[in-house]
């Protein structure tokens, strides 16, 4: 603890006498200073033992004595020191009356007690306290380190730096989520800090925020060498940091930093097996590839997963979506098969699991923010998802993630299963500006010929296609005699230029009249 006027009361070779404010002698004392200036308020920082024997002052003037105090007291100043015995005998009544109102501290300075004794004393135990500070740093420093090496995770480390700081600390990864924290308590506390962690990760790293108030002082820090965060770290105080904490907090951001640097480097390792086991994999190889697997992956081919591919054209989506994906992983105790191939990522994750759910959701809340019309835009991840599978049917899984990615870019959709492909209708593939173009091109000669009052021929094909070419169920669906219908027919295929005896032809026509359909529900 800093000095406080009470410590210096207590100095037995300083004989302080307290004649005012003497429910205040709990303020820290930051310096003591001499000064017989009738101002000295614009050479004080606040804090300071202020030492006069008055030899300026007009201590006898009530008046001048309250303006005195008013403007020590609103500098901050800690107290008063006054020397008696040198221009007063007594500390003049004004001064004490004035101390009173203000509630500023007054204390009486004996004769043979000089202004440098007190000084002395005040620095002595400034540097007994900075001391112990640095003491207990690196105290703190050695504990947290033993706990960083142990190799059992942050929360022992979060636990230690909590008794440090005499509060709680919890470890965020980049997605916002609690991964940690200390003591157990701390955690729901601790999730309410997500969006502000979300943030502080928009900030270059180095970075912190506080929030709270003076009851509940939480500081983040970020974590992490570059300038992307890898992290963060809360710690929740009843009031602000002090040295001997700010050394811990220090120290638990250092350790930590180098522990997520150390585990993106094992991440990278990890990445290029994975990499060599998705090879092996495709290349219908799954007896070797679990053999190399072992067991990093080897629980994850031994039942159904889900391959997906993600690509963007920004490196940060990709990079938030898998950091998401690996932290809903690690949090479940779930492997998760990685790889990087350019601006796409290939991964493999448990069929159900929560990898898989924190895609989907990442891909949700991106379809929320920002809804697209024609395609995603470069900043999105696109996310394409096989349907469940083993490890004899890698490449057709990768296959169905391609297949549904396409699809996911056209529809602009951030994600796309492929069980939505597989079950539902194939019109909606088929839905795009280029099909669009084609069925307008088909059929813009037929809409033409309606439009000029000639007969009604688009309906005529879509009714006699639709049955099959059944000439008198279509006429009756038409309301017209069935030799019209067959005139109408062969009106269609001179303005086309097509026989409707081709099945290629017929396929073609119900597709376009389908596509345009979807684009603008004709009447009738």
């Amino acid at each position: 603890m800093p000095p406080t006027l009470a410590s210096l009361v207590q100095h037995s070779a300083l004989k302080l006498t307290v004649r005012a404010g003497a429910d205040r002698l709990g303020t820290p004392v930051r310096w003591a200073h001499a000064s017989e200036l009738a101002d000295p308020v614009p050479y004080m920082d606040g804090g300071e033992l202020l030492l006069v024997t008055a030899t300026n002052l007009d201590a006898d003037d009530p008046e001048s004595m309250r303006r005195y105090v008013r403007r020590l007291a609103g500098a901050g100043v800690a107290g008063v020191g006054f020397a008696v015995g040198v221009n007063y005998d007594d500390i003049p009544a004004a001064l004490v009356e004035a101390a009173e109102e203000a509630g500023l501290p007054l204390l009486e300075v004996p004769r043979r007690t000089p202004f440098l004794a007190i000084s002395k004393a005040v620095s002595a135990a400034i540097a007994a306290d900075q001391y112990r500070a640095v003491t207990a740093g690196f105290e703190a420093q050695r504990e947290l380190t033993k706990a960083a090496l142990a190799g059992d995770g942050p929360a022992d480390l979060l636990a230690r730096l909590a008794v440090h700081i005499d509060g709680w600390a919890a470890l965020y990864d980049t997605s916002g989520a609690v991964l940690a924290a200390a003591p157990d308590w701390a955690a729901r506390r601790a999730a309410r800090l997500t969006p502000d962690v979300e943030r502080l990760r928009d900030r270059p790293a180095p970075a912190s925020i506080v929030v709270g108030d003076s009851e509940d002082r939480v500081e983040l820090q970020s974590l992490g060498l570059g300038r992307r965060s890898r992290g963060a770290l809360a710690v929740g105080t009843g009031a602000a940091l002090g040295t001997a904490e700010r050394y811990a907090v220090h120290s638990a951001v250092a350790l930590l930093t180098l522990t997520t640097a150390r585990s993106r480097s094992l991440q990278g390792a990890e990445q290029r097996l994975g990499a060599a086991v998705l090879r092996m994999l495709l290349a219908g190889q799954p007896d070797h590839a679990r053999a190399v697997a072992g067991d990093l992956y080897g629980g994850l081919l031994d039942a159904p997963f889900r391959l997906l591919i993600a690509e963007t054209a920004a490196p940060a989506g990709s990079e938030l979506l898998t950091e998401t994906m690996e932290a809903a992983a690690a949090r479940s105790g779930e492997a998760l098969l990685l790889v990087p191939e350019g601006e796409r990522v290939v991964v493999l994750a448990a069929d159900g699991g929560s990898a898989v759910a924190a895609c989907a959701a990442y891909a949700e809340a991106q379809d929320d923010r920002a809804p697209r019309e024609g395609g995603a835009e470069d900043s999105d991840v696109v996310v394409g998802l096989s349907a469940p599978s083993g490890p004899i049917a890698v490449s057709a899984a990768y296959k169905q993630a391609e297949q549904a990615l396409s699809v996911a870019r056209r529809r602009g959709r951030a994600l796309v299963e492929h069980e939505e492909l597989a079950t539902g209708s194939v019109l909606p593939l088929l839905a795009d500006d280029a099909v669009r173009a084609f069925a307008d091109g088909m059929l813009r000669a037929l809409y033409e010929h309606d439009a000029k009052g000639r007969g009604d021929l688009v309906a005529s094909l879509r009714a006699w296609l639709s049955r099959h070419g059944q000439w008198d169920a279509a006429a009756a669906d038409l309301g017209v005699h069935r030799h019209t219908l067959r005139y109408r027919m062969r009106r269609v295929e001179e303005i086309l230029g097509r026989s409707l005896d081709d099945p290629d032809v017929r396929m073609e026509l119900w597709l376009a009249l389908k596509t345009t359909e979807a684009a603008t529900p004709a009447e009738g």
